[in-house]
């Protein structure tokens, strides 16, 4: 355990009057079609996603001058806040579901890595939504939503951070660093952080188990490594890409990991035999995101190619192929309702589709620059965004109002190998 600095931010104002525009619909926003191979209800159909004028409404930019504005309309997407901090891109973000992680006091003893609060978690900061960002200026900050709440830096990483994700209870915050370690950080006002080192090469990607027991990593060593985080050691490696393995996710119910690299390939692994149980090679340049669907039955990746591509995990078969952004891909975060999936990337916008209809819903413009990270959070309430422009921008998602609550009472099923269904 080593210590660290933290510092105080002012986080932005609320209803920033940073200019921010989009196109509602799909809707002009695509130069190509978006070729759909959907399996949507168990009906295997073949259609094109385009995004042509539609007659259901106008596309418009908000706070443009001298365009025809489009009217607000509550489903529509807003920009809640943005943060500045950051002294470089940022890289990373990631929402808490535990909204009171941020403690008055330092954790009294030894840090002790535990998922469940033990009798010595001191009081914490109530707040109504945090988020963590990651940035090549080295640090770690935590953001909160109230109004004129402090922002703390986190410091001991010895070079960019690549990533960052919170565990399942919100009391641990993960991060990976060009610097070759991975930090397990309890997320309070001292931040403390424990390093873990096993790769010899940067490490892109970091992502608790649902459990919150182990955690996976990715690195450009061409591994991808599990861990034991309350034992604190480094568990087994999974090596077969032959390139920088830019992503790796544990499934939903934990007993697969898909991972991306920039070998052209998505592989996804057993982590019980610790074998590839398939490689997905579609992808025509390197794969820069992946991850599963909230029900597990599917995953998504993005790349260099400027695409995003659907694969269902069971049958291995091509469900959904968008290619709507002009640059590559950096980013993806499926909505926990599984209905929507985000996507940013370096031509500044970040896109909204609706994967039921397999289309393009919202192309927003907000950032200065490439969009290099994006994230859901765990309600699907809000989603946060991150750029080379050194910003996070936290939107309200609004378009999910009508049907989110419904889905939810749905239960999800488990991700297996076995069922030939092709539902999405």
């Amino acid at each position: 355990m080593e210590a660290v600095i933290q510092r105080s931010f002012r986080s932005g104002d609320k209803k920033s009057r940073r200019r921010v525009s989009f196109n509602r619909g799909g809707r002009g926003a695509a130069k190509r079609p978006a070729l759909l191979l959907a399996a949507v209800r168990g009906a295997e159909t073949e259609r094109a996603a385009t995004a042509a004028a539609a007659s259901s409404g106008s596309s418009g930019v908000l706070g443009t001058p001298g365009l025809t504005m489009a009217a607000p309309c509550p489903e529509d997407p807003s920009l809640e806040r943005h943060f500045k901090g950051h002294r470089d891109a940022v890289t990373c973000v990631d929402f808490s579901l535990n909204t009171k992680h941020l403690a008055e006091a330092p954790l009294l003893g030894p840090l002790v890595l535990v998922e469940a609060p033990g009798p010595l978690e001191p009081r914490v900061l109530v707040s109504p939504l945090s988020s963590a960002s990651g940035s090549m200026d080295s640090c770690l900050m935590v953001w909160h939503m109230k109004p004129q709440s402090r922002a703390y830096r986190f410091t001991g990483h010895k070079d960019s951070v690549t990533c960052v994700n919170f565990s399942p209870s919100g009391h641990l915050l993960a991060s990976g660093s060009r610097d070759k370690t991975v930090r397990i950080w309890v997320p309070n006002v001292k931040g403390e952080s424990t390093v873990f080192r096993a790769h010899t090469a940067t490490v892109r990607s970091v992502h608790f188990c649902s459990d919150g027991q182990s955690f996976v990593t990715a690195s450009d060593d061409k591994t991808v490594k599990v861990w034991s985080t309350h034992r604190q050691k480094f568990l087994f490696s999974l090596s077969q890409h032959i390139n920088w393995v830019r992503c790796a996710r544990f499934s939903p119910d934990g007993r697969l990991i898909v991972s991306a690299s920039d070998d052209k390939t998505v592989k996804l692994w057993d982590k019980s035999s610790r074998e590839c149980v398939h490689s997905y090679c579609e992808h025509g340049g390197f794969v820069t995101y992946v991850d599963f669907h909230p029900s597990g039955t599917c995953i998504a990746a993005a790349g260099m190619d400027n695409t995003v591509k659907v694969w269902d995990v069971r049958t291995h078969r091509l469900l959904q192929h968008y290619q709507l952004h002009s640059a590559a891909v950096n980013a993806l975060s499926f909505h926990p309702s599984g209905n929507y999936l985000v996507t940013a990337s370096s031509d500044s916008t970040l896109k909204i589709l609706d994967l039921m209809e397999g289309r393009l819903l919202y192309t927003l413009h907000g950032h200065q620059g490439p969009a290099t990270t994006v994230a859901f959070s765990r309600t699907g309430e809000y989603f946060a965004s991150g750029g080379s422009d050194e910003q996070v921008m936290v939107w309200k998602s609004n378009f999910d109002i009508v049907d989110y609550g419904e889905v939810m009472k749905v239960q999800r099923p488990p991700a297996t190998l076995a069922s030939s269904s092709g539902t999405l």
